[in-house]
């Protein structure tokens, strides 16, 4: 398996909650119809770490796992994975987000 590690930031202007709330209840029915996707999780930067001071650097991260690597590729190219970026435009900040590739190494656990 593979996972794609998404680190995203919500758009200027948007509510913690908004985004919080679109991407959990829009998003995710898109997201988690790509071709492919072995699991989808949302991983939501807690409310509690925005303060006035600081803001933490990223929104959320999300994961998507993949039986392989040719799996993960053939998903990016499908349709449902064009309209799952099309939505993004709706509430994340493309100028601040970070993807990448991994493949897990339990350390604890399983």
């Amino acid at each position: 398996m593979v996972k794609l590690i998404y680190c995203i930031t919500r758009k200027e202007g948007m509510a913690v909650d908004a985004f919080q709330r679109y991407w959990r209840e829009t998003h995710a029915p898109i997201a988690a119809a790509i071709p492919g996707v072995r699991r989808y999780v949302q991983c939501h930067t807690l409310p509690a770490l925005y303060n006035g001071d600081s803001a933490p650097a990223y929104d959320g991260a999300a994961e998507l796992w993949f039986d392989d690597l040719d799996a993960l590729r053939a998903a990016m190219r499908s349709p449902e994975s064009e309209a799952a970026r099309a939505d993004e435009r709706n509430f994340i900040d493309h100028s601040h987000v970070v993807a990448f590739v991994t493949e897990e190494k339990p350390v604890v656990g399983s």
